[in-house]
């Protein structure tokens, strides 16, 4: 009885496989093409002007190379440093 409902098994595929199925061809570059106005973008992208890439790849370098900057003392006013609710905040 085991090996006929084994056998019965061997028949299914993956649903995706089966004749008649809708395959995705070529619909990934088709929808990129569509999206980018210059066609040129494809080979090398475009930067931001409004970016801050000077700022942001001197933190990346900073970070490679361990000289990170020390982020700047926080300290609180007396009216939330001590004996607010949800915490007791910092103590200076």
């Amino acid at each position: 009885m085991a090996v006929l409902l084994v056998a019965g098994c061997a028949g299914l595929s993956d649903p995706f496989e089966r004749p008649g199925t809708w395959t995705v061809r070529g619909v990934n570059e088709s929808n990129l093409r569509a999206m980018i106005v210059n066609p040129a973008d494809l080979e090398r992208g475009e930067g931001d002007p409004r970016g801050r890439s000077r700022q942001a790849a001197g933190a990346i370098e900073r970070l490679e190379d361990d000289a990170v900057k020390p982020l700047p003392e926080v300290r609180t006013s007396p009216a939330f440093g001590r004996g607010a609710s949800g915490g007791g905040g910092a103590q200076n």
